[in-house]
């Protein structure tokens, strides 16, 4: 038999005969030559569901025409679903086939008995041509598909940094992109919770570092986030640290969180521009989770798409800080005083609340700028800054309103608690001792105070301004180092109320 020729170990390829005679398995056998296992099927025992689900599929099925014809269409339907099977038809009994009926059936061609060597070696020829092209043809799918999968995920990639970066410019406060970036990269891991920290560092200096919490948090979560963070920002290159401040990202948000650094996988990143990191990101995932290749280059485009935005918020930041501020005090300037002024007028106008406004302004401050030079007289007006910055509401506004004056807005404030106030500040740059160059002295502070009560029904800025500072004159005029309150004609006593 042809199998005997086959080397060891080999399995020859499996082929079916479908209700063939041995004569015809015989001539299809020494047709194909060695290497093929013809399986003949008797009539009345053809292959089944079981043996069509096999693993092991025949090569090619050698079916005559009159035992397919005898098939219900159901069974001709599970035959044609065999996509792993050339299916070779034997015309028999005379019957008059069309080639186009043959290969709507799903058969690779049909040859007529006897099965000569030359036909089956033709048949075989042709299911090899078909086999190899089927291959071709699947090789090429499976590239395509893989294009396409490659290709949908570049979309998916590009529309998602797309949409970070609409999101990410789409405000210049830190705390809003930080936000926002938390959103859009919970569309590429599961974030949990999103910190950060900036620093920024002056020649010479240490840095001074700002971080950025991820809601509330109780004091033992914020105390871990601070550790770990202050961690990060020594590992990258921060250097000596002058000290920090803590903010919200959403100052609003009443939710808790409790989620501490090690409560999940703890992914932090530089944020850099140019040479330079200024900055570096916290997430929180879930446990467990990984990123594959392309996720991680998503990620870094991410992050340095949102570091981008992020030094343009600081940037933004510390130019507005320059613009509003005044440079030697750190106080608002006058120009942000105006600002706030109109604002504060128009809101008093609608809610008719209490608005007072103090003028401060330092008494012989002349005399320390030619006695001790220009450099004390700085030192003073700093001090006079820091203090005016500790002594008032967040909502209140201190501002340097030109040289040695001083003004303060205070909303909701009445002129009693506002002639409290004055004193108090009074009495504090009172008890300042300054020392230039071995040299020691003390200055003290006129202050006029003026107040719109809510009973009344019309004011302007000129007219606060004004009045506020009709009383500094008056205070000046009557001795200095006193707090006289607009329309009283006594100024108030020096140290009436501590």
């Amino acid at each position: 038999m042809p199998r005997q020729s086959m080397k060891r170990g080999r399995r020859p390829e499996l082929m079916w005969g479908l209700g063939l005679p041995e004569s015809v398995v015989r001539q299809i056998e020494e047709g194909v030559g060695p290497g093929f296992h013809v399986r003949n099927f008797a009539d009345g025992a053809y292959p089944v569901t079981r043996e069509l689900e096999q693993e092991e599929k025949p090569s090619a099925a050698w079916i005559p025409w009159s035992v397919w014809s005898g098939f219900p269409e159901a069974r001709r339907q599970e035959y044609r679903d065999q996509d792993e099977t050339q299916r070779i038809l034997i015309r028999d009994n005379g019957a008059d086939l069309e080639m186009d009926k043959v290969l709507a059936e799903g058969f690779l061609t049909v040859v007529d008995l006897p099965l000569t060597r030359p036909k089956v070696q033709d048949v075989m020829f042709r299911a090899r041509e078909v086999k190899s092209l089927y291959s071709d043809i699947y090789r090429m799918t499976e590239e395509i598909l893989l294009e396409r999968e490659l290709l949908a995920r570049k979309t998916d990639q590009l529309m998602f940094l797309n949409k970070l970066m609409t999101s990410a410019t789409e405000s210049l406060d830190a705390g809003t992109i930080l936000a926002n970036a938390k959103e859009s990269l919970g569309l590429i891991l599961p974030v949990k919770m999103l910190n950060a920290a900036f620093w920024s560092t002056g020649a010479n200096e240490g840095a001074d570092v700002e971080i950025f919490l991820n809601g509330k948090m109780p004091p033992a979560v914020e105390s871990a986030w601070i550790e770990q963070i202050m961690a990060s920002v020594g590992s990258m290159g921060a250097g000596a640290v002058n000290g920090f401040q803590v903010s919200l990202v959403d100052p609003a948000r009443r939710q808790e969180f409790s989620l501490a650094p090690d409560q999940g996988r703890l992914v932090t990143m530089p944020l850099a521009a140019g040479q330079q990191t200024f900055g570096c990101l916290a997430l929180l995932c879930e446990s467990g989770y990984r990123l594959g290749k392309d996720q991680v280059e998503t990620l870094r485009s991410a992050v340095n798409h949102i570091g981008l935005a992020l030094r343009n918020a600081l940037a933004f930041k510390e130019v507005k800080l320059k613009a509003d501020r005044d440079g030697l005090t750190r106080l608002y300037n006058r120009r942000s005083f105006d600002e706030r002024l109109v604002y504060e007028i128009k809101r008093r106008s609608r809610y008719h609340h209490d608005l007072s406004l103090l003028m401060v302004d330092l008494d012989h401050f002349k005399v320390v700028n030619d006695t001790y030079g220009h450099k004390a007289g700085d030192m003073v007006l700093r001090k006079v800054g820091e203090i005016l910055s500790t002594e008032f509401r967040t909502t209140d506004l201190a501002a340097r309103y030109g040289g040695e004056e001083f003004v303060v807005l205070l909303p909701h404030t009445s002129e009693e608690c506002a002639w409290k106030l004055a004193e108090r500040v009074r009495s504090a740059i009172e008890s300042c001792s300054f020392c230039f160059e071995g040299r020691g002295f003390a200055v003290t502070a006129s202050i006029g105070v003026a107040s719109v009560e809510g009973a009344s029904l019309s004011s302007t800025d000129d007219d606060l301004v004004l009045k506020a500072d009709k009383a500094l004159y008056q205070a000046k005029n009557n001795g200095r180092n006193m707090v006289v309150v607009s329309g009283h004609k006594q100024p108030t006593a020096r140290n009436a109320v501590q």
